[in-house]
């Protein structure tokens, strides 16, 4: 549908034209009407589906409707992670360009003096961390008592990595009277509860299925021992010429550890998770967007909230050990209606976790077979083929020696 048939303001749809969108998601088409009619909302969709924009437009119609001059938060985003509370802090600027609003990311891992001095001014939407706001709350620095509207981005996550206690604690601060708008990819027992403590009866809207994974990601199993996933896959990348590769680990270590290996020959890899500062975190970000780096290694938590228009590969070098988890990583790709594709390396250590995965999906992800690659050696023998030769291609040492150095990327 057309945004300019959901009763937006003209404000709105400059701004979302300048954005060079003209038709709403499903998503965005359901639940942007019953938000602006006054609705509690509980709004289910895999990632990738444009639920950001679809309480950011109306909540910022909603503010604008009923404008005060009092200066304190009027409305307020909770989201699991940093990257998600900046990306959600842009889209608020960009959609809101035309509205009179001041709106603030708070969050840790960087100075909090900036943000005090933000909040003392007065600010009228609240993006933040769920640690770092109550942060703000026990220093007394934020004032909540005059929230209109409570939005909960990724509620699931949220409640995975148990923040129900934040959460709580948050809300006591919060007035009763209140909309209260809840997005979610899945919907647990948790998510259940939560809704049944605090939402008043929400409008349910269901885009599609918390077992479905996006419809535009094709996905491939390749199964490869444990030892040899790294030689797999900068295989994969190198005969592939891939130029943009998100890489899921399970742990920290891992996600350090391969992307030194890759970066030994000469694939560029960044790391990103908790245990890296903001900056280098927003830098390894900013670089791989930009094409500066070719692979972001990543663990599950600092990689939600990663948005990246037309990522075309996500690998999970390693399962997760949760089927939600799989769903989560591969609808980093497949957005927007771009075709993606999703990989999992898998070991015999890891059957179990398939299993999982295919029973929560209720079908069998498809098999494919690289009878032969290289192991780690050289980082000649990994420069792009400019060929673009299969997956199956197997490298030569001698060629590779003619060439003397990589291929410049």
């Amino acid at each position: 549908m057309p945004f300019d048939k959901l009763g937006l303001l003209p404000e709105l749809l400059s701004a979302v034209k300048s954005r060079g969108y003209e038709k709403s998601t499903p998503i965005q088409e359901k639940t942007i009407p019953s938000i602006l009619a006054g609705h509690d909302v509980l709004g289910n969709a895999q990632t990738g589906t444009g639920k950001t924009a679809a309480f950011t437009l109306p909540m910022l119609q909603l503010l604008n409707r009923n404008k005060t001059q009092n200066k304190s938060v009027r409305a307020l985003v909770l989201v699991p992670t940093r990257e998600l509370a900046a990306q959600v802090k842009e889209c608020v600027r960009e959609y809101g360009q035309n509205l009179d609003f001041k709106a603030l990311c708070v969050f840790g891992g960087v100075p909090i003096n900036p943000q005090l001095k933000a909040l003392k001014q007065g600010i009228d939407i609240l993006v933040a961390t769920p640690g770092r706001l109550i942060d703000h709350l026990e220093r007394k620095t934020v004032d909540l008592s005059r929230v209109e509207i409570l939005i909960l981005d990724e509620a699931d996550r949220m409640l995975d990595m148990g923040f129900i206690n934040d959460i709580n604690k948050i809300i006591a601060f919060l007035p009763a009277k209140r909309q209260n708008l809840l997005f979610s990819a899945t919907h647990g027992k948790e998510v259940k509860k939560f809704i049944g403590e605090q939402l008043n009866n929400p409008d349910i809207i269901k885009v599609a299925g918390e077992k479905a994974a996006a419809d535009q990601v094709k996905q491939v199993i390749h199964f490869v021992e444990k030892n040899r996933k790294r030689d797999l896959l900068a295989h994969l990348i190198s005969s592939g010429d891939w130029k943009q590769v998100l890489v899921f680990t399970r742990t920290k270590h891992a996600a350090n550890k391969l992307a030194r290996q890759l970066e030994n020959v000469n694939i560029t890899a960044s790391a990103i998770h908790a245990n890296k500062s903001q900056n280098a975190r927003t830098k390894a970000l900013a670089d791989f967007k930009a094409g500066e780096v070719r692979v972001l290694v990543a663990t599950d938590i600092a990689a939600r909230g990663i948005d990246i228009s037309n990522l075309p590969h996500v690998v999970n070098f390693e399962l997760p050990n949760s089927p939600k988890d799989y769903v989560h990583r591969i609808g980093r790709t497949g957005r927007a209606g771009v075709d993606g594709v999703a990989l999992s390396l898998v070991s015999k250590e890891e059957k179990e976790l398939l299993d999982k995965v295919e029973k929560f999906l209720k079908w069998n992800i498809m098999r494919e077979i690289v009878s032969s690659y290289p192991r780690l050696g050289p980082p000649q023998a990994y420069a792009p083929q400019k060929s673009g030769g299969g997956q199956n291609k197997r490298f030569s040492n001698k060629r590779n020696k003619k060439r003397g150095s990589a291929a410049k990327r």
